[in-house]
């Protein structure tokens, strides 16, 4: 298995990050280039109505609507300060074992709060559609 592109770990090395930026809206001329857009932990993550998604990989935080001159990593830090990767101090390739399993332990908090949180919304949602189902039902009875 080659661990660099395992997807658990391939996306810690800026080069398989800036490889997600095909068709990033904004190129030259600008702060949020497909560089820094990696630099500060991103990745490209288009939808078909927002070309301009980008999703750290680490904390998953998702950020769109990027004017050309936003920094990345200070929109980075705003948005997700808790963010053990945009608050790394050395590359990838530089961390020890130790640091890295550190680094993977807190990843896996941040993937699992986030799909913690989707499944409690889709329950909620869910309790919504079956509380008015009986409240019609309630008042159809009167």
């Amino acid at each position: 298995m080659d661990h660099i592109n395992d997807e658990t770990v391939k996306f810690y090395f800026y080069e398989n990050r800036l490889l997600t930026f095909g068709g990033w809206p904004f190129q030259e001329d600008c702060v949020c280039t497909p560089e820094n857009m990696a630099k500060a932990g991103f990745i490209h993550v288009p939808s078909e109505n927002s070309p301009d998604i980008a999703q750290c990989f680490f904390c998953l935080k998702e950020l769109e609507g990027w004017e050309p001159e936003d920094d990345p990593e200070k929109e980075h830090k705003a948005h997700s300060p808790s963010c053990n990767f945009i608050a790394l101090k050395k590359s990838a390739d530089s961390l020890t074992v130790e640091e890295f399993l550190r680094l993977q332990k807190e990843k896996q908090k941040f993937f699992i709060k986030k799909r913690c949180g989707q499944a409690i919304e889709k329950f909620e949602e869910a309790v919504k559609l079956v509380r008015g189902q009986i409240i019609q039902s309630a008042m159809g009875e009167e």
